[in-house]
């Protein structure tokens, strides 16, 4: 109900303030586990992208945005909680694992899961090479992946930026990617590489982002 509540009252306020150009919607599944997998150029992504999904969307978010002190401290764990975040503490020595074994649990559960392959923001505006969690889930979940390129929140909240400002920008689903060629080879390194790397191609042709530390490209197989 409170998730509902949010969505509610602050989808409306974001169309108004941010005037987003949202495509592609209808490529989240309507039914059934998904991922959703973003370039990451601002804070605001992990509201901006579950406000405008059609489905739900679940994202970790790092355990000091649900213990900060204040107003502001108030309003951040308020709005996560609203959108069904959920916290992950990223200096504990199995973070990373018990990251994706959180993830995997929504994922099981039938819902959506948000992960920014990255791995951070970028602070160039460059997109870097993913990290092969995301293939690790997509594999193992056995679930679609919806590639998402979000353009223009870097100018809504910049990296260091305490609050938001007004600035239009836009977000593209994707069509959803799944890989049977795959199944079953989760563990194999790869076998994930191959897949994270067809992941943020997509990503990278639909936000037109310039490719950041990639290397050379692997030949096929």
């Amino acid at each position: 109900m409170f998730y509902l509540l949010a969505r509610f009252l602050l989808r409306p306020l974001f169309r108004v303030v941010f005037r987003p150009r949202v495509t592609g919607r209808q490529h989240v599944p309507a039914t059934g586990a998904f991922i959703i997998a973003s370039n990451h150029l601002s804070f605001i992504d992990s509201m901006v992208i579950p406000l405008s999904a059609p489905r739900r969307v679940r994202y970790l978010a790092k355990d000091e945005y649900f213990t900060g002190r204040g107003l502001g401290g108030w309003f951040t764990r308020t709005l996560f909680t609203a959108l069904g975040a959920m916290p992950v503490e990223r200096k504990a020595s199995r973070a990373a694992q018990e990251a994706l074994d959180t993830a995997l649990g929504v994922l099981r559960a039938g819902e959506g899961f948000g992960i920014y392959p990255e791995g951070t923001r970028s602070r160039d505006g460059r997109l870097a090479r993913g990290k092969t969690g995301v293939a690790w889930l997509a594999l193992t979940a056995g679930c679609p992946v919806v590639p998402v390129a979000v353009v223009g929140t870097d100018r809504i909240q910049p990296v260091g930026a305490r609050w938001p400002r007004p600035h239009r920008f836009s977000i593209e689903f994707g069509e959803p990617m799944t890989f049977p060629e795959h199944a079953g080879q989760a563990r194999n390194g790869r076998v994930r590489r191959e897949v994270t790397d067809r992941i943020m191609e997509t990503i990278a042709g639909m936000s037109g982002q310039e490719k950041a530390g990639w290397g050379s490209p692997r030949p096929a197989a």
